[in-house]
């Protein structure tokens, strides 16, 4: 759920609708314009976020269960960045796509939030049948990740450079982390986890 300049509201619906709630409580057609989201169990369309200078851009982005590729089974966490233009959502990109695409239903993670220096963190679940992942750096199963706001790795993270390691990783060992905010006076990520 996201809080529009004029007091909107953008919210997300787990079988796969993004849709705006009006401050009179009126609920909106779905936006127009996602891409296909695997929907089934605790996957689905999962978080969204406004970009900091979304009054000057209209940028958004979200976070979804993203179906394997046609002759490819499983499925992942991914995040994607669009424009929000009336009740449609253009020039949609895919800018992180957890790895690798695993057969389950369960621990999507999925939750965003921007850091004070404009990075964006993203919280992905261990996806329940691999929970041992989470203690490796050469997956993202049960990890936060910290990316640019265009998907590229931060030369800072703390496992940048790290052989064997995947860059985009800011701290592993989780279960499913299914709330994220970042504190408003010391900017600390603060997390809740299942």
């Amino acid at each position: 759920m996201a809080f529009l300049p004029d007091g909107d509201i953008l919210v997300t619906e787990r079988p796969g609708r993004l849709r705006i709630v009006a401050k009179d409580g009126t609920l909106g057609a779905p936006v127009s314009g996602l891409p296909a989201i695997y929907a089934a169990g605790q996957c689905g369309l999962l978080d969204v976020v406004l970009d900091p200078r979304f009054a000057d851009n209209g940028v958004v982005y979200f976070s979804y269960a993203e179906p394997a590729p046609a002759g490819e089974s499983g499925n992942s966490t991914a995040v994607a960045r669009a424009r929000l233009a009336g009740n449609a959502l253009t020039d949609v990109r895919t800018i992180f796509r957890q790895r690798p695409k695993v057969a389950s239903n369960a621990h999507c993670g999925g939750r965003l939030a921007f850091a004070r220096d404009g990075r964006l963190f993203v919280t992905l679940g261990d996806r329940f049948t691999r929970k041992d992942d989470a203690q490796t750096l050469d997956n993202h199963h049960g990890k936060i990740v910290r990316i640019e706001p265009d998907g590229r790795v931060p030369a800072d993270n703390p496992f940048a450079g790290r052989a064997g390691a995947l860059p985009e990783i800011w701290s592993l060992g989780h279960r499913n982390v299914q709330g994220a905010a970042v504190h408003p006076v010391s900017g600390e990520l603060w997390i809740s986890e299942h």
